[in-house]
């Protein structure tokens, strides 16, 4: 199916898309969809990391505070 021809195509026109072009749409949007869960995944893990290292300098602070009064 060429690329004129899947963006001609409209839900709202009425007719049913053919199997060839529900394929490609749902390949369009499964594609779409893992790019954007990766970059979701890698903020929230970085922003987990960051957590950690907060938490694990503020434990430090504690930890010279309650070694050197």
């Amino acid at each position: 199916m060429s690329e004129k021809e899947m963006n001609a195509y409209r839900f709202s026109s009425g007719e049913e898309p053919s199997d060839e072009m529900l394929s490609q749409l749902m390949k369009e949007v499964a594609q779409e969809a893992r790019e954007s869960n990766e970059e979701v995944m890698g903020e929230f893990f970085e922003s987990l990391k960051n957590e950690a290292k907060a938490i694990r300098k503020e434990w430090l602070n504690r930890q010279t505070y309650a070694i050197n009064g």
